[in-house]
């Protein structure tokens, strides 16, 4: 057969189901070969980053790697984006480029730029195939390697004469992984020890825990150690807001009412934590906490993380066993930070005001949706609103990109959200600057004839960067623009658009249009002062 046939069932050994694309020349042969499979599906989109968007959500939500392709030259590097967002937020990806036939490679050539070099510094491991017989070699190297942990982004190149090449070669069997490694015996006691003599220990739950689907051993170990809980905007879900130890999410850079859990707390214990979602230096400016570090990986260097123990291994597994070594607290020493926090969160979420206040909107939000039900947080003012004080009840239903952090992400991972949960209500919640930059994916929800609804914040600004600029150089510069009708914009991909003329009339908006069987966009003034 030839290399393309061949990549792809490879691809569909490793139980992959779609492949987010834009075709191309030099991958005429992939898309032929994949246009063939009766087991994957072409999710055709109308830019690649999108692509690369799709393909690192349903990672997330999978924790198999999302498979995303586009030819040579700008095709490859508009996929930059979304591969380094993947990687970064921890997201299982692989990432498929054509290229020009390897005759080419000493020369000057037509949309011929060094993709395997470009995208290498934003992949865990990347290669270009120079002969067919290797591409179930590289295939397998490539889930396994996107898979493990801390998962990532990998990306093969396939020069156009490769795809065409002949090969007698078949897929690699999968097999079992290797397992994870366990804390000794020693190091729980340990760790155990450091809790019971804590006056005031403290959970930072990171989106470690949801990746290793630890969010029942992690409950199960709370119910016992009594240990109130501050998550990472990544993190959401892996304790119910509604549990009395939850103090919500911390993540912004400047001092917020969850801090002062980190002010009160003599220890803090790291579960699936990653540094890349918030600096330990905000948390830990003085670099006196006692920490202990339960995580898949060991720990990264950083002068203020600085374990006095460290839990290597499955973190389900650690914490069931250091479940009933922990003596149970009688009081909570942050319940005044989480009254705090409920006021915060309650404070105007019935405002009448017009444009709506973000805390009005997250309050119609949550009340529209089912603990279940998925949104899918673009980059922005409002991002920071729902990390914050968004409540969520269940693991991946709040997905958020806080490594990376890249604005667009809203639309295009809605997108792969309901192609992965078909069943379950999905909302993309954008900015207006974001949204924006991928609306264009609505006529791919159009297509694909899947409902998720739009709610586009709309306050005609980079809102986020325009605060700060206020808060540093009493002006602003560069921020302001203008924007579309977004009801016809929507109307025209062939979708609904609202516009609620007061707030009242937001709610049960949101709750027609996630009853409909299409796609919605509902624009909503907002007012963050």
């Amino acid at each position: 057969m030839k290399g393309s046939d061949l990549l792809v069932e490879c691809l569909e050994n490793e139980k992959v189901e779609f492949v987010f694309q834009v075709p191309g020349e030099e991958t005429l042969a992939l898309t032929d070969s994949l246009g063939r499979s009766k087991r994957i599906k072409i999710i055709t989109v109308r830019h690649e980053q999108a692509a690369a968007f799709m393909a690192g959500v349903y990672g997330r939500l999978t924790g198999r790697p999302g498979v995303c392709a586009a030819t040579l030259g700008p095709g490859a590097t508009n996929l930059a984006t979304g591969i380094a967002d993947a990687n970064v937020d921890r997201a299982p990806l692989l990432a498929l480029t054509g290229q020009a036939a390897l005759e080419h490679f000493h020369k000057e050539y037509h949309q011929y730029v060094d993709v395997v070099s470009i995208l290498r510094p934003i992949t865990k491991w990347n290669t270009r195939l120079y002969k067919a017989d290797t591409i179930p070699e590289a295939i397998t190297k490539a889930f396994r390697t996107a898979e493990a942990e801390k998962p990532g982004s990998c990306h093969l190149e396939i020069p156009e004469d490769i795809a065409d090449q002949a090969s007698r070669a078949t897929p690699i069997p999968r097999i079992a992984g290797p397992e994870q490694p366990r804390p000794t015996t020693s190091q729980i006691e340990q760790a155990a020890q450091l809790l019971n003599k804590s006056k005031a220990p403290l959970i930072l739950a990171g989106n470690g825990i949801i990746r290793a689907r630890a969010t029942g051993p992690f409950r199960k170990f709370l119910v016992e150690a009594k240990i109130p809980v501050a998550h990472t905007f990544m993190g959401k879900g892996a304790l119910p807001d509604n549990d009395p130890l939850s103090l919500y999410a911390i993540g912004l850079p400047s001092q917020e009412i969850v801090s002062k859990a980190f002010e009160l707390a003599d220890l803090i214990i790291a579960i699936g934590y990653d540094l890349v979602e918030y600096a330990p230096s905000i948390w830990n400016p003085h670099n006196d906490k006692t920490i202990i570090h339960v995580d898949s990986t060991n720990a990264e260097v950083d002068m203020n993380y600085q374990p006095s123990i460290q839990l290597v291994g499955h973190i389900g597994e650690t914490l069931t066993i250091l479940t009933g070594q922990i003596k149970a607290r009688s009081t909570n020493f942050a319940k005044s930070v989480r009254d705090s926090i409920l006021a915060e969160a309650s404070a105007r979420s019935e405002d009448e005001a017009y444009p709506l206040k973000p805390q009005r909107i997250l309050h119609d939000l949550r009340k529209a949706m089912n603990h279940e039900d998925i949104v899918v947080s673009d980059v922005g003012d409002h991002k920071l609103w729902i990390s914050r004080l968004f409540p969520t009840y269940e693991p991946n239903t709040v997905l958020i990109s806080n490594g990376y952090a890249s604005m667009g992400i809203g639309i295009p991972g809605a997108i792969a959200a309901k192609l992965v949960h078909s069943q379950r209500r999905v909302v993309a919640a954008c900015g207006d600057g974001g949204f924006l930059m991928t609306a264009h994916e609505l006529e791919t929800a159009h297509r694909l004839g899947v409902n998720i609804v739009a709610v586009v914040f709309h306050d005609n600004a980079y809102g986020s960067i325009k605060r700060k600029q206020l808060a540093r150089f009493g002006r602003t510069s560069g921020v302001d623009f203008g924007n579309p009708d977004f009801v016809k914009l929507a109307e025209a991909f062939g979708v609904k658009g609202y516009h609620p003329q007061r707030a009242s009339e937001f709610l049960p908006l949101l709750e027609s249009a996630l009853e409909q069987r299409e796609t919605s966009v509902i624009d909503v003034p907002v007012d963050y002062s």
